[in-house]
């Protein structure tokens, strides 16, 4: 049965993509309501060679326009306002902002790994979205922990100029610009706290008192709450001056020993990864290769030299699409076929 679909922050990076997401796994949408804020009301948004209008976010909206899903991808402020009216109005909320994701009566799901959590989004209404690169690293944890039992876990991220959305992305081309002019020393970012071009800036969102960033807590927290496991986790995230797609250094500690012919087996048949790891012939993922696509991509395996319970891999996917587009539309799959 075609669903109607609203899409908070229709004209943004991830609301673009949720549009192009929904086409490509063909979803089976009856029509669209784009919303955003007033600037960006009355735009077009064209889904499947039909014209959309965009309105503006309102709190009657959602009265005025019933739709059976809403996705939210405007800001955790917009969607602390503004979800509460879309779920008294009938529709299923499925939330990209870290608002609701630690929330214990909203579900945080990535469907590759928790798919029965979806269940308890009668609670709220809400279903959440995990972090970006929370997702991406989750997918390629749940298989491993289910074979070899998963106790630790250190990750370095090397994230892209897409995680600070359009804004991020814009700012990095004309930091380049700026570069390739020689006038680089006269730029003056406001997305991020430095220049990103030729640069790299060990800090995503503020710190926090214990030395972490939000951003590093956010991947520790929803791991443990995703894989529903105490698991030692710790992050360190890194911005770089690539336009889109996350890549992620992963080391896992074990229960048991890992064989990684086994590892590499259980992943190259995991949902929705993708493994490339020939080193040899220099095959290894790459953010110029898996931008715009759904998958998570895997190389580098190899045990530890010291430890035979230790396994470390390299992780790429891209952020708009996997990060959040992606998991927000099979979130919205796998809500349909358990209701």
């Amino acid at each position: 049965m075609k669903k109607r679909i609203a899409i908070v922050g229709a004209t943004g990076a991830v609301g673009e993509e949720i549009l192009n997401v929904l086409n490509e796994l063909d979803f089976p949408v009856e029509s669209i309501l784009p919303l955003a804020s007033a600037k960006s009301a009355g735009l077009d948004v064209e889904f499947r060679g039909k014209i959309y209008k965009v309105k503006e976010l309102t709190e009657n909206v959602f009265k005025e326009n019933p739709v059976d899903i809403a996705f939210f991808s405007a800001g955790g402020s917009i969607s602390e306002k503004y979800a509460k009216f879309a779920v008294e109005a009938g529709a299923v909320v499925i939330d990209n902002t870290s608002h609701f994701r630690m929330d214990s009566n909203v579900p945080l799901v990535v469907p590759e790994c928790n798919p029965e959590d979806i269940k308890e989004w009668k609670k709220t209404g809400i279903i959440a979205n995990p972090n970006c690169s929370t997702i991406q690293m989750v997918q390629v944890l749940k298989p491993l922990d289910d074979e070899f039992g998963l106790k630790r876990v250190d990750v370095s991220t090397y994230q892209a100029a897409s995680g600070a959305g359009k804004e991020g992305m814009e700012e990095l081309v004309a930091a380049m610009q700026s570069f390739f002019a020689f006038k680089l020393d006269e730029f003056k970012p406001q997305t991020f706290p430095y220049t990103l071009a030729l640069n790299l800036i060990p800090q995503i969102d503020v710190f926090t008192e214990n030395g972490y960033t939000k951003e590093e807590l956010k991947m520790v927290n929803e791991t443990q709450k995703i894989l529903h496991k105490k698991l030692e986790v710790s992050a360190t995230c890194v911005r770089v001056p690539v336009l889109r797609s996350h890549s992620e250094a992963i080391t896992m500690h074990f229960e048991k020993d890992v064989d990684v012919k086994k590892a590499r087996e259980i992943l190259s048949k995991a949902p929705s990864v993708k493994v490339i790891d020939d080193p040899q012939n220099k095959q290894y993922p790459m953010p110029l290769f898996t931008s715009d696509t759904n998958e998570t991509y895997v190389g580098r395996i190899r045990s530890d030299i010291n430890h035979k319970n230790i396994l470390h891999l390299w992780c790429v996917a891209d952020q708009i699409r996997v990060g959040a587009a992606t998991n927000a539309v099979r979130i919205a799959q796998k809500w349909l076929e358990l209701n």
